[in-house]
């Protein structure tokens, strides 16, 4: 077996586009995108503040949204700030493992979003199908238990990518047609067999994303029947009510994967640029909508908002 076959090689940077075909509007484009990933911050960073300073919010649902907060600091996080450095600077230049840790990060923490909406679904489940036991069952340590849980999957599905990687020879060049390291467009720059990769990534991607939206359409059909079990009409708005958030939440991160899909699949001759502005969308529209959905839709929230703005004024 010669050497070339049980060694692999790489190019020591990639060089990351941007947005193909629309290079030129490049600083246009960064305005968008920088006030999405501002907006990103600062909302994020006021949840996690107030859940963490009132502790009248430590119950199961605020838990829950502190960690989604988390988990959409660091998605944006992982590929904004590269992304809006080649918009700026045409700063296109990523070392290779800088590369794989960007992908590690963006797929891990897409994962890890996915469990925690649908850990979210099951608490708005307990909260109206089974309110008397409400307390006794969204313990502390089941919380735990449910973080660690979506961690662990997440890491343990991406953990093979990275090496999976390292082994190929890229022989189609350095250059990335995307924004930042996405699994498959780092695989079409690979020379030999990438029918692993492949099948490996759309396997997962459909897993998780069938898995998880399954349970959480199972876990809202019985909320719709305790709902409309209720006696008074009042009632029922008031229960579905603490549910409107959530349903925002999974619509903001839901819709935009099941477009992307489909795009890829009805559009294939649409211009890259198109596919791409699509992606970034996915990235850039849960982290900057979800605070403000659970802001505006959430009373305890809005009023700790507002506490902060008006406390200066008393």
């Amino acid at each position: 077996m010669s050497a070339s076959n049980i060694t692999s090689t790489h190019p020591a940077v990639f060089l990351l586009m941007g947005i193909p075909g629309l290079e030129h509007l490049h600083i246009w484009i960064s305005i968008p995108f920088c006030s999405a990933y501002t907006l990103a911050l600062l909302g994020n960073c006021t949840l996690l503040f107030i859940i963490r300073a009132d502790t009248a919010l430590h119950e199961p649902m605020y838990l829950f949204l502190a960690m989604l907060a988390a988990i959409d600091l660091v998605l944006s996080s992982t590929t904004l700030p590269k992304m809006l450095a080649i918009f700026w600077f045409r700063d296109q230049e990523i070392n290779f493992y800088a590369c794989l840790v960007q992908m590690f990060f963006l797929h891990s923490f897409s994962i890890m979003e996915s469990a925690l909406l649908l850990a979210m679904a099951f608490d708005r489940y307990v909260a109206i199908c089974r309110p008397l036991h409400y307390t006794t069952v969204l313990t502390g340590p089941l919380i735990t238990k449910i973080g660690l849980a979506a961690v662990t999957r997440a890491v343990t599905l991406m953990t093979p990518l990275p090496f999976l990687l390292r082994r190929f020879h890229y022989c189609r060049g350095p250059v990335i047609a995307h924004c930042y390291c996405e699994h498959m467009a780092v695989v079409r720059l690979a020379c030999g067999d990438t029918r692993f990769n492949n099948i490996y990534g759309i396997a997962v991607a459909m897993f998780i994303v069938v898995l998880d939206l399954l349970f959480v359409i199972l876990s809202y059909i019985f909320i719709l029947q305790a709902v409309l079990k209720l006696a008074s009409q009042e009632a029922r708005y008031k229960a579905f009510g603490t549910c409107v958030s959530h349903i925002g939440a999974i619509l903001a991160f839901y819709t935009p994967v099941v477009i992307s899909s489909v795009m890829h699949r009805v559009a294939r001759r649409a211009a890259p640029h198109v596919h791409i502005l699509f992606a970034n969308f996915y990235l850039l529209f849960p982290p900057m909508v979800n605070p403000i959905i659970y802001g505006v839709r959430t009373k305890q929230i809005r009023e700790r908002v507002l506490g902060l703005f008006l406390r200066k004024d008393v």
